[in-house]
């Protein structure tokens, strides 16, 4: 095998491809990624496999020979991040004749050097699942980027909930439904879905958040919001592809909580605020309510059609603001885990919200004014008096 590529594709790929590469590999293969070069495309495809997440990636290079090689992640990694802009010939040609048994040997050679890295065969490096008899169902990259900022956040990291630490995706007629929740809040995000499917069977699956950090990541990477993106769909394994690129993943198995039961159909109140000053406010009394157990009081007061924000620390001090907002309905306070207000509100697109609620213990519901169909619900706690 010998080729002939940019180093900034080369570490671009790598750094993309290496994020599937297990810290901790069962076998020794997995800690490598496998270079697999094609004289015939003059292309290069990288492949990084945990037996769980899968991630492939191809480049346009200069191919002299083609062939397939597994090379250690990190290492190689380290080393072309590292070197100077412009070519580098990788080949593994002059270890043949030296090589005594003890595992194949690759030159990198960029133009101020060379560095030789010890690799293992191709044949050891495990196949990614491929799914056959699946209807491909098309998505476009932006309905994509835009349901996972919405619900990304909102996953549990409790690996005991294992349904919970991933992204339940409804993908309907012209829509996809994105929700996720870890049992204290809930994220739900409607996009349109601009191809719609062929037939009219609804689809869910739940995609572990990791697997879609890395989908957002490399869409994001793409800059491709009107390239379609192809799903298909397995018992057990979920396959996007687009452009040069492929992601898989296991599915998450078990029920997924009925969510939209949750959601309150009506409100005895409701709070329209401006979200940048309503965070920035939140993030100056999050700093006391650091100090302490995390909590914010909310006071909203119809009269004055303002709603104030405290945090009260006994051993560090106290913190109160005000702030503007049109309410209806009667006063009422209400509190809430500051981190859970915070993260909603950051991931809301519009400059303003609105607040729905009944009473001081049920279900919170923050809703954008306008733009994306996101529903973010957050379940108040209870104030120690």
């Amino acid at each position: 095998m010998k080729l002939v590529c940019a180093q900034s594709d080369l570490s671009t790929n790598l750094s993309l491809v290496s994020r599937a590469v297990p810290s901790r590999p069962t076998h020794p293969v997995l800690a490598n990624v496998l270079l697999q070069a094609d004289a015939q495309t003059n292309q290069v495809s990288l492949t990084a496999f945990d037996l769980s997440l899968g991630i492939r990636t191809s480049f346009n290079a200069e191919v002299w020979q083609g062939g397939a090689i597994a090379l250690p992640a990190k290492l190689l990694v380290d080393i072309t991040s590292r070197l100077p802009e412009g070519e580098i010939t990788l080949d593994d040609e002059s270890a043949t004749e030296t090589n005594t048994g003890e595992g194949l040997i690759v030159t990198l050679t960029p133009k101020s050097g060379h560095y030789q890295v010890r690799a293992m065969g191709a044949e050891e490096f495990p196949e990614l699942p491929v799914i056959e008899n699946s209807e491909v169902i098309h998505l476009t990259a932006a309905a994509l980027i835009e349901g996972l900022r919405g619900s990304l956040f909102a996953t549990s990291g409790d690996e005991t909930k294992q349904v919970l630490t991933g992204v339940h995706l409804t993908v309907k007629q012209d829509t996809l439904e994105f929700a996720a929740t870890d049992g204290h809040r809930l994220a739900v995000v409607e996009t349109t879905n601009e191809r719609p499917m062929e037939n009219s069977n609804q689809l869910e699956v739940t995609v572990p958040a990791r697997a879609l950090r890395e989908l957002q990541r490399m869409l994001a990477h793409s800059s491709a919001d009107d390239e379609p993106v192809a799903l298909y769909l397995d018992q057990g394994q979920v396959v996007f592809g687009w452009k040069n690129q492929r992601l898989t993943s296991r599915t998450l198995e078990g029920q997924y909580p009925t969510y939209r039961q949750l959601i309150p159909r009506q409100f005895e109140r409701q709070v329209t605020i401006d979200r940048k000053q309503f965070l920035s406010t939140l993030e100056r009394i999050a700093v006391l309510a650091d100090q302490k157990n995390n909590i914010v009081k909310l006071s909203i007061d119809g009269a004055n059609q303002e709603i104030t924000l405290s945090c009260e620390s006994q051993d560090v001090g106290s913190g109160r603001e005000s702030m503007p907002a049109q309410i209806s309905g009667e006063d009422i306070d209400i509190a809430f885990n500051i981190k859970y207000l915070m993260e909603g509100l950051k991931e809301l697109p519009s400059s303003e919200i609105q607040m729905h609620l009944n009473q001081s213990l049920t279900p919170v519901i923050f809703t954008p004014l306008g733009g994306l169909k996101m529903t973010y619900l957050a379940m108040p706690v209870q104030l120690r008096s």
